[in-house]
């Protein structure tokens, strides 16, 4: 009986070379040519009978191994682990940092892919090296990444080790990695188009001061704020810190720090300036928190739950694509 060829590769497809791998095994697997124990070939093999290079046939490797389809022995070479080849995904997710509405987030996620995957989180803390260590050492090891590149440019050599239609972007969308899947927020037009939404009570202040520390926050933000306010020729200040500035009666601040936030609240509260009347506050970022804080605290935010929610159908459904998860202006007392 002539044996069966376990791989096939038709270079005129578009499907990855790696993939058509993975399918291979797959196949030989559901057609029981392949069976527990038995040895698959060799990625010297592999290489040699379809001239790929040896990076493409480990990126199928680590992932069948990361599904616990194979398994290595060394100096013997692959076997086949388990035929159960519908197994829970993998999933490496990377944030920047662990805050309340980063938590909504996580919380969503989980919640739509518990009984279907398993979950892995890590932080970097806006630390390049710990960026750079930890997408290093989980390669091979997921089947889906899910990554926060927050305010770090030049990485798309580190996201390009990791299987392409496996990564999917949050929160950002940064060019170089146009080529990957993303759940982004616009933060220039997000802005832009909140401050729309709120121009009648905006316009009731003499003057909108944002205060942007800059550094891991997104610079696109100011580029929405100064938009809006010369369009309608609104006096206004952009500014680093509180430091910089002496709150006075009928101007509005929009803060992105949360510290600053209670900091603004104190001073209005020293001064008697009523919120929402002769003073004016705009937080980013809503938690359940800023709903009751000083009656209630008026935010520009997108919604958190939504995102990991959609980001958990992504994963699942192997959705491609670029997704906006939009902002809006939650308006409360503190306007």
């Amino acid at each position: 009986m002539a044996k069966k060829r376990i791989i096939n590769i038709d270079s005129k497809s578009s499907r990855p070379k790696y993939r058509q791998i993975i399918d291979s095994i797959f196949l030989a697997i559901d057609k029981r040519y392949l069976k527990k124990g038995d040895k698959i070939p060799s990625i010297n093999q592999i290489c040699s009978n379809f001239s790929l290079s040896r990076d493409t046939v480990m990126v199928a490797f680590n992932e069948l191994k990361a599904k616990g389809i194979i398994l290595s022995q060394p100096g013997k070479g692959y076997y086949v682990a388990s035929t159960e080849i519908q197994l829970e995904e993998k999933v490496f997710v990377l944030f920047d940092e662990l805050n309340a509405f980063k938590e909504d987030l996580y919380s969503a996620l989980v919640g739509e892919l518990k009984g279907k995957a398993n979950v892995d989180v890590f932080f970097h803390h806006f630390n390049y090296k710990v960026f750079k260590n930890l997408i290093a050492e989980s390669i091979g090891k997921y089947t889906s990444y899910i990554i926060m590149p927050a305010s770090f440019d030049n990485i798309g050599h580190l996201i390009s080790k990791l299987p392409s239609d496996k990564v999917y972007i949050l929160d950002r969308l940064k060019k170089e990695l146009k080529n990957y899947s993303v759940v982004y927020q616009d933060f220039e037009n997000d802005l832009y188009e909140a401050m729309n939404e709120g121009k009648a009570t905006l316009k009731k202040y003499r003057k909108l001061v944002f205060i942007n520390p800059g550094g891991k926050e997104p610079s696109e933000r100011t580029l929405g704020f100064e938009k809006f306010c010369l369009e309608n020729n609104l006096e206004f200040e952009v500014i680093k810190s509180l430091s910089s500035a002496n709150p006075s009666m009928y101007e509005a601040y929009f803060i992105i720090s949360d510290r600053e936030l209670v900091e603004v609240i104190k001073l209005a509260k020293k001064y008697k300036y009523k919120l929402g009347k002769r003073f004016g506050i705009v937080s980013f970022n809503d938690t359940t928190l800023k709903e009751v804080v000083a009656g209630g605290i008026t935010t520009i935010s997108t919604d958190f739950s939504d995102m990991g929610r959609t980001l958990a159908q992504m994963v699942l459904n192997k959705k491609k694509g670029q997704v906006r998860n939009p902002s809006k202006l939650i308006m409360r007392n503190s306007l």
